[in-house]
């Protein structure tokens, strides 16, 4: 880069934020960071100096190391901040040296930094430098500049390409930035303009390199090299077909396609979003985060995705036309189930010492899950991690804790093992492929030795012993045949032989060849010479008699090529005299023709009856010396041996074996020839006489009867042909009473001894075929014609391991199932087709009618119009609907109007706002916010007017009028109480409004109002059926109604219909819409659903009075009542959910009710006309399941018996009377109530109210009139017993099946709940006044007949010392049939104690080296000697460790 405007205007990139000076005759070292680029013309090439900058602050430095201190060198100072925010950048350290002359080394050095993935948006680096210069001009030219990757020379330097026509290159920078990649498939990166060699572990310097598998440092064990190709015939008549589905991490994939046909690519990701790339040029393509590199050649097609892939990829060939085409590829697949340890498991015993082992899981790395270890099995790289095993739970047993589901049988449990059976016999006898099988399980030895099998996961922790071994692989005898001799005549026909051996593998003639398969030995042969006929014709057997037996004898003594017993030469008889026996040699020989030698075979090579080796000889008789003719004794001797009767006989040898293992079999007595003289048995059993052998003897054997044994059915067919299916049979236990019985009876599994056969198995346990799988047909799309059935048909695998995989459709055979068919035969009837007519008007308001032509679809499918009487059986549909056109000309536009509404709005509770509508009437509880509604038409809302008591209504502090025509009044009062009209056009609708306790009333109603006396009468009887969770903070009547219930109704009847239909459970948050109702509840009070324990709301002394007569207090005040009184109401207010269940008592005892002492439905108590028997301690409590509270107030009742006379009131014990003035002239006098006209559900209560005057022993009737100076006149009617009726139902009993209680005995539960009459749940508390059924009750049950059973104390574990203890058995077990269950059911006695301490006697002199304890042997086999606990205990045993 020399000359021209580059120089004038060169560019250098510099960071704002910092500027470094190294004291160091090296140079300087400069950072420059990212994203904060400057730019300054006509920069020099020299370093940075800036002589103003001070010297780095020696606090920032560390200590200096040992090897600083031998040198000239400062401490290594503060590493710089990171040269990048992200992708990989640099920081620095720098240090002084103390002596610019002598110091050696380097004073600066790096380490990486920011090492996270940029975002995506970002771009590359080097890219982002190079644009840098796009503002300034190169030979006079504006260029985009593009970077220049990969330079083999100067990796570091910025050379940069210009876009477009000419394609210059540039060097742009002698140095990039530091952080930036020196190549593009690197992590190497450019540190002052050199490139500094990184590892995958992102240090400098590391050689560190990842894997196939992308593992840093790894062994490729993670992944699995996937390499094969694909070749298809186009004459399949397919366009397109899939090559390969590469899984979602795959790595260096790399596909070549030969040939004329296109790759495409798909994806889909895990979340199932697909996706699919189309190579149309050659390019870097992106997919799912995933670069692809596709070079499109003549002749050819290369694929490369570095990877990893961050979706399924699935390859896809388009043909085309001409040759087929042949596609290869390779990729490293990841292993997505691996091998993950888990945690160790539960010690195997509370205390005393025992083990522990961890164990492998297999684990899917894409979905996070535990899988079945099949999954895992299934890549052979996949090695299962050994199980690991430690002690645990070391410390000793508490003597007195008796109660451990696991004992401690010794400090030295001993650890489970390995058992295994013999081998079974091998499977094949030679030949190779023999296989030996045995059982191996895992067992526990318990202290009394008795072992036991137990899970495998506790033998893990020691390799698993071979089940399976290759047995008699050496091969199978064989036979080999020799050469044929000559032919056995010199002319015509003859016979020729060769000898046949059976070889075994050790090279020796033996036996064990199938005789079936043996080569024949002999055969026919021609000699093509022509015989003559001999001399002598004549047959053997017409010569003379010598010449025969010459001939024999001959015979005998020849050797023929033909197998044969050939005997030798009789040896002299054994004696010279008498009757002896001579022997001979008898073999079986064959004459080798080819060799002229003659060969010893076996005997069973020879056929016939092999030749007798001994027989009998007679010479002269032998005479005594003394010439007598007797027989020596000798010669006698020699004759019962030579007579076979005499030298041998029969004997019995034993008997066979049981023809039966058990229930009684048959044995067989042995029958030997016996040589009398050696007393061993004959090999030939010719020796004794046949016709003298002894009968057969029988006996009785194995006569006890057999116990119970498995017995298994024949194997089912394989329910699956592939892809794992399963095989059963039938597995009984089955014991046969005796011998002589067929009968076979099945027992309990429990009878028969363990291991059971398996009933089941797998079977097929290989992939399948991918198939076409249909699913069930959907509903048909119509009842008649063109109906339609539809169903999805996917292509599937059912892979070994049971699982299903879904394919591509191109993976199944070509013809699919059908996907829809035809549902409907019978046609369509007809049936009515409408249509709206045109507007009856042409401007304006009009109306169309619904027209209705009557259609049959033919059997083309096609709809034809017919007849009307032909849908003559469905009714013809007709109706009007209004329509709306433009307007008329001398169209009059309707003026506005007001939709007013009918409601009595009466407030119940306090709320914080209450919406009002015009043509209503109002009563609400002052301090409430109000919004008054004005809903109209043909007007807008602007321009509606408001008027309160016939005037503007003006805008207070309180009191506005909005932009819609909406009237707000904030915390409402007395002053804006009244008459509000609303004005809309000519339109006009009022709305009352009245305050609770104010006896102001609107001015435009001058009749006496027929609603008010009904309302003041409601909201005196509001507290009776007050529920503070459920009522309405407002009720709505509608006020036609009301009216009409009012002329038809008592005013009384009329509040108790009301008061009934209120909801009293607290619980229940239904709204109440009865068609007949005249509520509508507005603004429930919400309540929350979060679970508390009940609190009972404690309020300050405070008694209100509805009538001087009632008073009303809340519980947890003293009550003091000073003068009588009609009513007195102790209120108990609750908060908890679940709703809380009240309850009173007096005293502490539970209270009684009756007519005059009752509960209200809001859970208070009421007491009429209360006297000094009232008086007590009443206390409420609340409950509900998750706790309860209580809180009491004291009633006490003073002031004289006779009369009372407070604020001109005057009050009789006996006969209630309210009176005014001092002597009580004129009074009320009020007769105690009737009784309640109902029980429940609301009834009502009447007493006699009269006005009379005079002393109260001389009073006299006056009217009425008279007393209305004195004061208001006392109800004479109320409300009694609201509460709904109800009673307290049940459901029946359950199985009686709950954990034991007592011997025999166990639990059995109901539900109680309180039932309205009408068959309704309703609230508990609304029953609380009956006595409430049990819940629970004892009954008995065959299966608690349970008791402890205790085994015998087991040998004490030391003989001496502190340190010994002894066990025993303790089960929970059935007393008629002994079977033990679960421990818990015995709980209800004391379990006994299964171990105790043993031999507490001291171990003799102090310094005694001995064993105290039994185990001391596998103490030393574990090599424990090391742990003092145990070399203590074993300390002779441990000596020599």
């Amino acid at each position: 880069m020399k000359g021209g405007s580059w120089e004038a205007t060169g560019l250098v990139l510099l960071a704002v934020w910092a500027q470094v000076v190294v004291w160091a005759n090296h140079g300087d070292a400069v950072f420059i960071r990212e994203f904060t680029l400057i730019r300054r013309d006509n920069l020099s090439e020299a370093p940075l100096h800036d002589a103003s900058q001070k010297p780095e602050d020696s606090s920032s430095r560390t200590a200096r190391s040992e090897e600083d201190r031998d040198t000239l060198w400062d401490a290594w100072g503060s590493w710089s901040e990171c040269s990048r925010t992200c992708g990989g950048g640099a920081s620095y350290s720098l240090r002084r040296c103390l002596n610019s002359k002598t110091c050696e080394g380097q004073n600066i050095k790096y380490r990486t930094c920011s090492n996270v993935e940029c975002p995506a948006d970002m771009g590359d680096f080097r890219a982002q430098q190079c644009s840098a210069h796009a503002d300034v001009r190169y030979q006079g030219r504006y260029h985009d500049w593009l970077p220049l990757y990969n330079d083999p020379d100067n990796p570091c330097t910025l050379k940069c390409k210009a876009e477009g026509s000419s394609g210059v290159v540039v060097e742009l920078a002698p140095k990039v930035l530091d952080g930036t990649r020196c190549y593009t498939e690197s992590l190497d990166m450019c540190i002052s303009g050199a490139c500094q060699i990184v590892g995958c572990d992102h240090e400098l310097g590391s050689a560190a390199k990842e894997d196939n598998c992308g593992v840093c440092s790894g062994d490729g064990s993670s992944c699995r090299l996937v390499r094969g190709h694909y070749k298809y015939q186009h004459a399949s008549g397919k366009t397109e077909d899939t090559v390969v589905v590469i899984p979602y991490q795959s790595r260096h994939v790399r596909l070549v396609l030969k040939g004329p046909d296109h790759l495409y690519v798909g994806s889909k990701t895990l979340q199932g979003v697909k996706g699919q790339l189309v190579l149309n040029k050659s390019g870097q393509y992106h997919l799912e985060n995933t670069t692809l590199d596709y070079q499109k050649l003549a002749d050819k097609e290369v694929l490369r995705i570095p990877g990893p892939l961050w979706a399924d990829f699935t390859i896809q060939v388009q043909f085309g036309s001409g040759a087929d085409s042949v596609i290869q590829y390779i990729f490293y697949q990841p292993i997505i189930h691996r091998w993950r340890e888990t945690d160790f498991f539960p010690c195997s015993v509370t205390c005393g010492g025992g083990y522990q082992l961890t164990s492998a899981e297999c684990f899917d790395i894409r979905s996070g899950r535990v899988v079945v270890d099949q999954y895992c099995h299934y890549y052979p790289e996949n090695i299962k991690p050994k199980p690991k095993l430690e002690e645990c739970n070391m410390e000793p047993c508490l003597a007195n804790d008796g109660y451990k589901e696991i004992m401690p049988y010794d400090l030295y449990h001993p650890l489970p093992r390995w058992e295994s059976s013999p081998w079974t016999a091998c499977s094949t006898s030679c030949g190779g492929g023999g296989i030996q099988s045995r059982s191996v399980s895992c067992v526990e030895e318990d202290m009394q030795g008795t072992i036991t099998p137990t899970e495998e996961w506790k033998c893990l922790y020691a390799p698993k012993t071979a089940i399976l071994q290759p047995c008699n692989a050496f091969d199978c005898p064989t036979w080999l045949a020799q050469e044929w001799s000559p032919c056995t005549v010199t002319c015509g026909q003859g016979l020729r032989y060769r000898v046949v051996l059976c070889i075994d593998h050790r090279g020796l003639h033996a036996g064990g060849c199938n005789p079936t398969t043996k080569p024949h030995i002999k055969e026919e042969c021609l000699v093509t010479v022509p015989c003559y006929k001999a001399i002598d014709t004549l047959p053997v057997e017409a010569k003379p008699l010598w010449h025969k037996q010459a001939i024999e004898l001959e015979e005998e003594m020849v050797v023929t090529e033909e197998p044969n017993f050939i005997p030798a030469p009789w040896q002299p008889c054994s004696r010279t005299c008498g009757i002896g026996i001579r022997r001979r040699a008898v073999k079986c020989q064959v004459l080798l023709s080819f060799s002229q030698t003659v060969a010893e075979l076996p005997d069973d090579e020879c056929d016939g009856i092999k030749p007798p080796e001994s027989q009998p000889c007679n010479r002269t008789p032998c005479h005594k010396p003394n010439g007598g003719d007797d027989v020596d004794e000798e010669d006698m001797e020699m004759e019962e041996m030579v007579q076979g009767e005499e030298l041998y006989e029969w004997e019995y040898d034993g008997f066979t074996e049981c023809s039966e293992s058990c229930g009684g079999g048959v044995q067989e007595a042995v029958v030997i020839c016996l040589n009398k003289q050696t007393r061993e048995a004959a090999l030939n059993q010719s020796l004794c006489v046949s016709a003298r052998r002894p009968p057969p003897l029988l006996q009785d054997c194995k006569t006890q009867p057999c116990p119970p044994r498995w017995e298994t059915g024949q194997w089912s067919s394989c329910s699956a042909s592939c892809g794992v299916g399963l095989m059963s049979r039938t597995v009984a236990c089955t014991h046969q009473p005796s011998r002589d019985s067929n009968r076979t009876e099945v027992l309990r599994d429990d009878k028969c001894h363990d291991p059971k056969p398996r009933p089941a198995q797998a079977c097929n346990r290989f992939d399948c075929p991918p198939m076409w799988e249909a699913q069930n047909w959907g509903q048909c799309s119509g009842n008649c014609g063109d109906g339609l059935q539809r169903r999805l048909v996917l292509c599937k695998q059912r892979l070994a391991d049971g699982s299903i995989l879904e394919l591509p459709d191109t993976f199944c055979p070509i013809k699919s199932p059908a996907n829809q068919r035809a549902c409907t035969e019978q046609p369509c009837p007809p049936q009515w087709v409408t249509s709206w007519s045109q507007c009856s008007v042409t401007c304006g308001n009009g109306i169309q009618r619904l027209e209705a032509v009557c259609r049959k679809q033919g059997e083309d499918g096609r709809h034809q119009t017919i007849d009307s009487n032909n849908c003559a059986s469905e009714a013809r549909p007709t109706r009007v609907r209004p329509c709306s056109l433009r307007l008329c000309k001398n169209f009059l536009k309707p003026g506005p109007a007001i939709l007013a509404q009918r409601n009595v709005y009466i407030q119940w509770r306090k709320s914080k706002k209450v919406n009002l509508v015009v043509g209503s009437r109002a009563y609400l509880l002052p301090w409430t916010t109000v919004v008054l509604r004005c809903p109209t038409r043909h007007i807008r809302k602007g321009n509606i007017r408001w008027l309160k008591e016939g005037k503007p209504l003006l805008s207070l502090p309180h009191l506005s009028v909005t932009s819609v025509g909406l009237v707000k009044i904030q915390k409402v009062g007395v002053s804006d109480a009244g008459t509000y009209t609303c004005v809309a056009g000519q339109a006009q609708a009022h709305l009352v409004l009245q305050i609770i306790g104010n006896k102001q009333k609107g001015s435009i109603i001058e009749d006496i109002n027929p609603y008010d006396r009904f309302v003041e009468r409601l909201l005196q009887v509001k507290s009776a059926s007050e529920d503070d969770l459920s009522i309405p903070n407002v009720l709505i009547l509608n006020s036609q109604k009301l009216e009409d219930n009012l002329r038809g109704k008592q005013e009384e009847q009329l509040i108790a219909q009301l008061v009934s239909q209120l909801p009293h459970d607290k619980t229940n948050d239904s709204t109440l819409y009865h068609p007949e109702s005249l509520l509508v509840p507005l603004l429930r009070k919400p309540h929350s659903t979060r679970f508390r324990i009940p609190v009972i709301i404690q309020k300050p002394r405070k008694v209100g009075s509805v009538s001087s007569s009632e008073v009303v207090v809340h519980v947890g005040s003293p009550v003091l009542l000073g003068k009588p009184v009609s009513t007195l109401e102790i209120k108990c207010e609750t908060l908890g959910h679940p709703e809380p269940f009240l309850s009173w008592t007096k005293h502490g005892k539970q209270l009684h009710y009756n007519s005059r002492i009752n509960l209200l439905p809001t859970g208070s108590l009421m007491i009429q006309s209360p006297n000094q028997e009232d008086e007590g301690l009443y206390t409420c409590t609340a409950r509900n399941r998750l706790g309860s509270s209580s809180l009491s107030s004291w009633l006490q009742v003073t002031g004289s018996k006779g009369r009372n006379c407070v604020q001109g009131v005057c009050s009789d014990r006996s006969n209630e009377s309210l009176c005014s003035g001092q002597d009580c002239s004129l009074r009320w006098r009020v007769d105690t109530w009737e009784p309640c006209s109902a029980s429940c559900a609301g009834g009502s209560q009447t007493r006699r109210i009269r006005c009379v005057r005079g002393p109260e022993d001389g009073w006299k009737d006056v009217e009425g009139h008279h007393c209305l100076g004195v004061g208001r006149r006392p109800p004479d009617t109320r409300i009694c017993n609201i509460l709904p009726c109800a009673d307290w139902a049940t459901t029946a009993w359950g199985l009686c099946n709950s954990q034991c209680v007592g011997p025999g005995l166990a639990t059995q539960h109901r539900h109680v709940f309180c039932q309205g009459t009408n068959g309704t749940k309703v609230a508990n508390r609304l029953c609380s006044g009956l006595q409430r059924p049990s819940s629970t009750t004892n009954c008995s049950v065959e299966a608690c007949l349970l008791q402890w059973r205790v085994g015998p104390w087991t040998q004490c574990t030391a003989t001496c010392g502190r340190h010994g203890f002894q066990s025993r058995r303790v089960v929970c077990t059935h007393r008629a049939t002994g079977r033990p269950t679960r421990e818990h059911h015995c709980m209800w006695k004391p379990r006994p104690p299964s171990w105790q301490r043993c031999n507490l006697t001291s171990c003799g002199r102090a310094g005694e080296c001995r064993d105290s304890t039994r185990y001391c042997e596998k103490v030393r086999q574990l090599e424990l000697c090391t742990l003092p606990q145990f070399k203590s205990r074993c300390c002779h045993s441990c000596l020599n460790t």
